[in-house]
């Protein structure tokens, strides 16, 4: 507990002395990753400030045993590295739905999500690559969902910045 107590407190200070940085007003692309089975989200950034930013995703899956989609919203705090360089941490959540054709189950959920990341804008072309570690915590009205509730969501993600 005092190990997140004190992530915390350096996290708030950490956003106090942040220096400008070059975020995108809006960049689109992809977030290929686990998404717990939904694998690429379609990803969207909006700068908001200085060094702050929105991001949303959107999974979807459809197969002939699933159907599923699943939409994330997150908020960013983004702070200079050097050279194109980024990280950023970010906090947030979403919801989704899923049917499972061949075991005839289905559900809705909810859930809430902490990101963090490294991104590399690149100078010639306006194309941004981004890894980033997202731990979700989910929240069913079915208990074939998950056993756990929990899963952390890696992913790579490649973005157009315009």
């Amino acid at each position: 507990m005092k190990k997140i107590i004190l992530s915390a407190v350096m996290l708030v200070a950490l956003s106090f002395t942040a220096q400008a940085q070059d975020i995108s007003k809006n960049a689109l692309g992809l977030r290929l990753g686990d998404n717990d089975g939904f694998g690429g989200e379609i990803s969207y950034q909006r700068g908001l400030g200085d060094n702050n930013r929105l991001e949303l995703d959107l999974g979807f899956r459809n197969s002939n045993d699933v159907d599923a989609f699943k939409l994330t919203g997150l908020y960013q705090w983004v702070w200079n590295i050097d050279g194109g360089f980024n990280w950023y941490a970010g906090v947030g959540g979403g919801l989704g739905s899923w049917d499972n054709n061949r075991f005839d189950v289905n559900g809705t959920y909810a859930f809430v999500a902490g990101d963090l990341g490294i991104e590399y804008n690149f100078k010639e072309a306006p194309i941004q690559l981004a890894l980033d570690i997202r731990p979700e915590l989910y929240f069913s009205d079915n208990d074939n969902f998950r056993t756990d509730n929990f899963a952390p969501d890696l992913a790579l993600s490649i973005r157009y910045r315009f």
